[in-house]
């Protein structure tokens, strides 16, 4: 069983304003399609019909994790990124939470981003998806190719790892080289990887076309029980409040999830898209904000429930820690977070449940 993870940094569920959100204004009609011709926005979670008789559950059957959208091929949820920590989510904490199931910003007592501090470095060394996994005889891969000149400002100390490289490299998984991307063996951080030939001056590079790209996430994931991509322009644009850019950069992300949907096998895995916090979607601000963040599952709908039942778990479990037995109202109110996150990969992998 396979779980591809696409990481959408600075993506949250706003609103359907297209004056402010460029979810609700560019068009992306792969991602429209797989979502039943909604758009990726907070009203898509909100609408009565949920659900068909003849559609699956979207497995959290006897639990209220805040609305849902299911498709044939797609399960959407929002996430809590806040986590009960005042002030606006942040990339390293978020992340953090993500890869290792911890509630950081809780642990920390504030939000903290861009780049780890030693508190959150530390978090991530002691236990996260890719060395729990590799642990447990599982193959994983960060699916990004970083170009030489990110490896030799991190030998130097001019640069610093951010949260995700930094759990692979501390699960002594290799990141993926220039060699790799030119062999096929790993994708561009812009996809296609022109920014290799026009911003970083490597004119060699090959070009793939977005429907390439996407081809080559879901051909690539099959070698790995867990693979994860890093898609950090997104959040580069939401803090950019350039609309034309941000639909751009949206309408490429949708001709490359095109071509990973048809490349995609339901029933060999899930694609699992998730962000750490909001931005993108709410270009009236330059700053992070406190939407959810959407939890998109694609894959076979039996596949999605088991995923979803195991995020259910670590979600009453974690309320259940948080709240007395008969605080219901509570626990039903309650959304999934990004903390729940985590424990769904190993619990749908097969993996022991903590890391």
């Amino acid at each position: 069983m396979k779980c591809l993870f696409l990481f959408l940094d600075g993506v949250g569920l706003g609103p359907d304003n297209p004056s402010v959100n460029p979810f609700a204004r560019a068009s992306m009609p792969n991602l429209h399609n797989l979502l039943g011709g909604n758009r990726l926005l907070l009203s898509a979670l909100q609408k009565p019909k949920l659900r068909t008789a003849d559609q699956p559950s979207h497995g959290l059957s006897g639990l209220s994790r805040g609305p849902a959208l299911v498709t044939a091929r797609a399960t959407l949820l929002g996430l809590d990124a806040c986590l009960g920590v005042a002030g606006l989510p942040q990339s390293a904490s978020g992340q953090a939470a993500l890869l290792t199931g911890q509630n950081v910003p809780a642990s920390l007592g504030f939000h903290y981003g861009p780049k780890p501090n030693p508190a959150v470095a530390e978090f991530l060394r002691n236990g996260n998806l890719f060395n729990t996994l590799e642990k447990s005889g599982r193959n994983t891969a960060l699916l990004n190719a970083y170009p030489p000149r990110y490896f030799s400002a991190i030998q130097s100390g001019r640069r610093l790892y951010s949260a995700i490289p930094l759990a692979v490299t501390s699960a002594g998984v290799a990141l993926k080289t220039s060699q790799d991307l030119v062999t096929g063996r790993a994708i561009a951080a812009d996809f296609t990887a022109n920014g290799w030939r026009t911003q970083l001056g490597l004119k060699d590079t090959p070009i793939l076309s977005t429907r390439d790209a996407g081809e080559r996430l879901a051909n690539l994931a099959q070698n790995y029980d867990f693979s994860l991509f890093e898609y950090w322009l997104s959040d580069y644009a939401g803090h950019g409040q350039d609309m034309e850019a941000a639909c751009s950069l949206l309408e490429t992300l949708d001709q490359v999830l095109g071509g990973l949907l048809d490349a995609w096998d339901d029933w060999s895995g899930v694609i699992l898209l998730t962000s750490d916090h909001g931005n993108l979607e709410d270009l009236s601000t330059r700053k992070h904000t406190t939407n959810p963040v959407p939890a998109l599952l694609i894959g076979a709908p039996e596949l999605r429930a088991s995923w979803l039942q195991f995020a259910s778990r670590a979600a009453l479990a974690r309320i259940q820690a948080e709240t007395t037995h008969t605080d219901s109202k509570k626990q039903n109110e309650e959304w999934l977070n990004l903390t729940d996150v985590a424990p769904a990969i190993l619990g749908f992998l097969g993996t022991r449940v903590g890391i």
